[in-house]
């Protein structure tokens, strides 16, 4: 079981007095806690083909939806942080949709789109966001052309227990698409450089945070952007790449059906803080029989024991 069974009490009590008014006391505290990273794939309103129809702003296919909950309830994530995900009315979407099913994440932190494709970087949690700083306004210059950084950068704290914090940067980096306004390799690495300054400033303002930055960086682990973002290797601030796999011990975490690609380019990465606090045996991708309907992503499940070791 993914969760101590006093937590289903925990649920019920909440369900009574209201989420935002149940506070997660020390003493209940889990002696573990999940935290889930994923591409929900245009959880958002767009342009769909919908009965043969197309239909300028369709939102995510119920049977999509349904798909994608089955997933998520199999892991029961304290913590979620998702990409591509559309504006508030969809985070909340998500929240009453998990909620019906037993996964109540009452705190949400939104960075939205700059592009205004509106796929944007979301995080929700069982646990207070006590710290956001969160930034939608990082711009980078290419040939004297100023881009912004499409997706931001989501960065929140979350007190997990009252002697124990959680600082969690949420990423989605430019997509390989090709675009007019540039090339999209320097895109992206502008993104991470970008990306990498803000985790300087975390690791200059706490040393010893217990940091994660996860998402989908749109490249592979060997790339310029996902090595930028880790910093320099066996300097204090590098950031180490959690190797995860599936019950079959496959580490794709995407399939590009176009082209029938499966690659690895949704990342965990971690500071030397948080290295003795990942559970590894019980971190994973998970797999089941519906992911491909929910997404064309899988997620990333990390399950942290929330005690500076």
């Amino acid at each position: 079981m993914d969760r101590p069974l006093h937590l289903g009490r925990c649920f019920a009590v909440a369900l009574f007095f209201g989420a935002s008014s149940f506070p997660v006391l020390a003493s209940e505290a889990p002696e573990t806690v999940t935290l889930v990273v994923y591409n929900v794939e245009n959880y958002l309103a767009m342009e769909r083909r919908v009965g043969g129809k197309v239909v300028p702003d369709a939102p995510k296919p119920e049977k999509e939806i349904a798909a994608l909950l089955e997933g998520l309830v199999e892991v029961a994530p304290d913590m979620l942080g998702v990409s591509e995900i559309g504006g508030p009315s969809f985070v909340a979407d998500l929240q009453e949709r998990l909620r019906a099913r037993g996964i109540d994440l009452p705190h949400t932190e939104l960075v939205r789109d700059s592009s205004g494709n509106d796929r944007n970087v979301a995080f929700l949690s069982r646990f207070p966001i006590v710290q956001r700083r969160s930034r939608d306004d990082y711009v980078y210059a290419l040939d004297g052309v100023r881009h912004a950084f499409q997706r931001g950068v989501l960065d929140v704290e979350v007190e997990i227990r009252p002697d124990y914090r959680l600082r969690y940067v949420g990423l989605h980096l430019k997509s390989k698409r090709e675009v007019p306004e540039g090339d999209q390799a320097l895109m992206r690495l502008s993104e991470a450089r970008l990306a990498r300054a803000h985790i300087d400033r975390i690791f200059e303002e706490d040393p010893d945070v217990n940091l994660i930055v996860a998402g989908d960086f749109n490249d592979y682990r060997s790339e310029p952007p996902v090595r930028t973002v880790q910093g320099t290797y066996r300097s204090p601030e590098f950031l180490a790449s959690l190797t995860l796999a599936d019950e079959f011990g496959f580490r794709w975490t995407h399939h590009w059906a176009f082209a029938d690609v499966y690659s690895r380019i949704d990342f965990v990465l971690y500071s030397e803080g948080m290295a003795r606090e990942i559970d590894r045996k019980a971190s994973r991708i998970h797999h089941w029989k519906g992911w491909r309907e929910a997404s064309d992503h899988r997620p990333l499940v990390v399950r942290i024991v929330p005690e500076n070791r």
